[in-house]
């Protein structure tokens, strides 16, 4: 009788597994059963080494023990989440208790071995969740392919000189306005706003319109990665300077060479590596791990924070010196919230943008917004500003198989906003206006701790004193989606 798991066929050689246990028996017994399915697997004995192969590698599963000298397993999970949340965590620990196991689940992790484990156990979680990780890999790789394609095709005949942007609204006028002025200068740019409103976008308009847009423009996540990963991308190495750099690599900084270097979330960068990047932006070089060699760089510095760094400095968080170095300029990114006029211009643009993805109708007119889905976008508070609007409408597109747009396809006609701008029912019961009053805070507390904790569903249930498995629950029934809230 054939399973479900038969119905996804899946190639177990394009399986990329990293394995970490400090025990050379264990860990070889993992390689060997790894290696029989025909997965592509790299071992290492210890978390702090497993960070550097998981960045050079981008394994779809880990396997890790959890007690292990320095830095846990469950530390490794938490820098894999940060890092990449689509990775899959399997934890072995030879201390196998209920608490133990319940603590790496709640965690994040997928799966929980004791040891001494079963070898099939082993196998069995092995074909789960890499038939898992690859489908989901898949559909990613389907998905960014499809936007690429309907970007080009939208592009194409689009008028070079036209703005890259929309903006409608008059904030977003006036930005743009300072954009293309400051454009023109070599000044560094800290560009302030919350999360999703689209500060990558204006890094990417000032490059776009600066002297020399023909040049690199490159982007780096400082969240996501340790200091030593991070000094090795900006700065560049040698061969030898770690484990793993086998070649000389040319950091970002000489890679720019004269185009544009955007570093996201500077405000959660380490105080040490902070005085390492006042250093390159005072002297103009760079020295490589594994080197005592300077290097000259050039390159325009475009920083973006969804933190207050004025705050920041005064708990000293942030090396003020270096603060006064990213805000030659500083423009600041209006939330969706604060740019009403913007919101059915942006939900046209991705109309637009995606439609085409979609079965229209049978006598193939295009997908098009109802007047009650405008209604319903115009009210609605935005939290996760214009990447929320952007996953509403991919969402409504597929619940009205490419007609026309209603407001109960857009999943945002139950949100804070709408909920208390409209009166309730007249023949509304008592105990359903509680559950709605509810269901309403509930929403936007939850939305509020996944913005300020960019997406990371761990850092916003420790914030609101909940367990992971308890917040992930109540996001199910409210359907409120971790995407929307991911840092730019």
């Amino acid at each position: 009788m054939s399973t479900h798991e038969d119905e996804s066929p899946w190639q177990p050689e394009e399986l990329r597994v990293l394995l970490v246990d400090d025990e050379p028996d264990v860990l070889l017994g993992l390689e060997m059963l790894a290696s029989s399915l025909g997965a592509d697997v790299t071992t290492t004995s210890s978390a702090e080494e497993a960070f550097e192969r998981l960045v050079r590698e981008k394994p779809h599963i880990v396997i890790s023990d959890i007690a292990m000298p320095g830095k846990s397993g469950l530390d490794l999970l938490h820098e894999v989440q940060r890092f990449d949340e689509t990775i899959l965590v399997i934890l072995v620990t030879g201390f196998g208790t209920i608490d133990t196991a319940v603590s790496a689940l709640q965690a994040g992790a997928v799966h929980f071995i004791a040891k001494p484990f079963d070898n099939e156990e082993i196998l069995s979680s092995l074909r789960r969740y890499g038939r898992e990780a690859l489908v989901n890999e898949r559909v990613r790789r389907m998905t960014r392919e499809n936007v690429a394609g309907a970007r080009a095709t939208n592009a194409k005949d689009a008028d070079a000189s036209s703005p890259s942007m929309i903006a409608e609204d008059s904030k977003m006028r006036e930005l743009l306005d300072l954009v293309r002025q400051v454009a023109l200068t070599p000044m560094s740019v800290l560009i302030e706003g919350e999360s999703g409103t689209g500060k990558e976008q204006i890094a990417r308009e000032l490059h776009l319109r600066s002297p020399n847009r023909d040049r690199p423009f490159l982007a780096v996540n400082t969240a996501a990665l340790p200091d030593t990963l991070l000094e090795s991308e900006l700065f560049g190495h040698r061969r030898g300077a770690f484990t793993g750099a086998e070649s000389d690599r040319k950091g970002i900084f000489e890679q720019a060479a004269g185009g544009t270097v955007f570093l996201d979330e500077v405000g959660l960068m380490s105080h040490a590596f902070q005085e390492k990047l006042l250093r390159v932006l005072q002297e103009r070089t760079v020295t490589p791990l594994g080197t005592a060699t300077s290097i000259p760089v050039d390159f325009r510095l475009v920083a973006a924070t969804s933190r207050d760094l004025r705050d920041r400095i005064s708990r000293n968080e942030f090396h003020a010196d270096l603060y006064f170095r990213l805000t030659v300029v500083t423009l600041r990114v209006p939330p969706l919230r604060e740019r009403r006029d913007d919101i059915a211009p942006l939900a046209a643009h991705f109309l637009g943008l995606y439609g085409s993805q979609f079965r229209t109708t049978a006598d193939g007119a295009p997908p098009r917004l109802g007047e009650d889905a405008i209604r319903e976008l115009e009210a609605h508070d935005w939290a996760g500003n214009v990447r929320e609007l952007e996953n509403s409408i991919q969402r409504a597109l597929v619940l009205s198989r490419g007609g026309i747009i209603r407001a109960h396809h857009l999943g945002i006609q139950d949100n804070a906003t709408s909920s208390w701008s409209t009166p309730l029912d007249a023949d509304l019961s008592y105990d359903e206006g509680k559950k709605r009053a509810v269901e309403t805070f509930q929403r936007r507390f939850i939305q509020d701790a996944l913005r300020r904790a960019g997406g990371n569903v761990t850092h916003a249930a420790q914030s609101c004193g909940l367990t992971r498995a308890a917040l992930q629950r109540i996001m199910r029934t409210l359907k409120v989606e971790r995407s929307t809230f991911v840092d730019d």
